[in-house]
């Protein structure tokens, strides 16, 4: 049974092989990908309910190595995506597909509707944010594992958003919950303008606390030391990479595809803290984040989902995250919060009632009274009338 517990966590490779493998195999097997992966999450977290094991794992190096495979797995799935939208057969991929398996991979590829390239992008998308966005996550929270800051930077350069390294880290989890945080939604906020909100605040976030590390180390800003300047380099060297591959129009897709894969991250921030209220001088407790814990979201997700443990001790690694069950809830798995997050008048008509239960039943007497400013600020009717 302890096996279980290590091979579980494959089930996360196991759909970024499934993604590669439709990319690859071009035309309408791009769309069925697509459908088979929101399939897997949506149906999977409805019908096979909650996990709330947390078993002692001995092996934590299978545990770092199953999440350093991502990044050989994502730069797979960028360049399959890369090679489904370039004019030519880049590095002979499509022949090599022949040769192998006789499927005629370029054929499929070239004569595909304009719509399963929109599938493609939507997929890659996908993938960065989970494959690329999910183990980095974990990842750069290691700050004292070089190798591993390594593979979480370039993981999230897929995304343009290595400063993700820098604000989530020793920003967001400091300030969470309250108004200084630029991933904390406050209520009666539109998705769509907290993505942009949240991304623009978060660059300029990481820029500052990327100048205090400098100065405190004796180094300007404008050198090769700046991880924020280092970082965007990384994203740009792919986009070259992708232009090399396929030329412009693939560099194009692919960038459609990277700022997706942000999207992805900042939709999630969303969800995950939601019209939270925290008193500054209260520490980080469990209540001030949305959790859940289904089981195909948390099986291929390395535990995201057990985000109210997570926030209450970040450095906690991802296999001995509690699930706290009495930790306020989301709508469902994190694809099927996802998706009801982008209908804003479906996630105000479900979530205020959630956050109001979340004022009652978890708040302190301060929270209390900053939830009620909050509600008088939200313009959700609902809020406001509850004051």
């Amino acid at each position: 049974m302890t096996l279980f517990h290590y091979l579980k966590y494959f089930l996360f490779h196991a759909i970024g092989l499934l993604a590669l493998t439709m990319l690859m195999a071009g035309g309408v097997w791009v769309t069925v990908g697509l459908i088979a992966v929101l399939a897997i999450y949506m149906v999977g977290d409805a019908v096979c309910g909650d996990d709330t094991a947390t078993p002692k794992l001995q092996h934590t190096g299978i545990l770092t190595v199953q999440l350093w495979m991502a990044l050989p797995l994502l730069s797979a799935i960028v360049l399959a995506f890369v090679w489904s939208v370039s004019p030519g057969d880049a590095l002979g991929l499509g022949a090599l597909v022949q040769q192998f398996t006789g499927h005629d991979a370029i054929a499929m590829r070239d004569a595909a509707h304009w719509g399963h390239h929109v599938s493609g992008v939507v997929l890659t998308g996908l993938m960065i944010g989970m494959i690329g966005t999910i183990p980095a996550h974990e990842l750069t929270h290691r700050t004292w594992d070089p190798v591993s800051m390594l593979v979480g930077r370039w993981l999230l350069a897929f995304s343009f958003d290595t400063v993700f390294a820098i604000e989530h880290v020793y920003g967001h989890h400091r300030y969470v919950s309250t108004t200084e945080d630029p991933a904390t939604a406050p209520r009666g906020r539109n998705v769509y303008f907290h993505v942009l909100a949240s991304t623009i605040k978060g660059n300029i976030s990481a820029w500052k606390i990327e100048q205090k590390r400098l100065k405190r180390a004796g180094h300007g800003v404008l050198t090769p030391f700046n991880a924020v300047i280092r970082g965007h380099l990384m994203s740009v060297l792919l986009v070259g990479a992708a232009a090399w591959l396929g030329g412009a129009q693939a560099a194009a897709w692919f960038v459609a595809c990277a700022l997706w894969g942000k999207a992805l991250l900042e939709i999630v921030n969303y969800m995950e803290h939601y019209g939270m209220v925290r008193d500054p001088a209260t520490p980080v407790q469990p209540r001030h984040s949305w959790n859940t814990n289904k089981r195909i979201s948390s099986w291929t997700m390395f535990n995201l989902t057990r985000h109210s443990h997570h926030h209450a001790q970040g450095e906690v690694p991802y296999q001995d995250l509690k699930p706290f069950p009495d930790a306020p809830m989301m709508i469902g798995g994190y694809l099927t919060t996802i998706a009801v997050a982008m209908v804003p008048p479906l996630w105000h008509k479900l979530m205020t009632p959630k956050v109001l239960a979340w004022d009652r039943d978890h708040a302190s007497a301060a929270e209390r009274e900053l939830a009620r400013q909050a509600n008088r600020d939200s313009h959700i009717p609902a809020m406001v009338t509850a004051g």
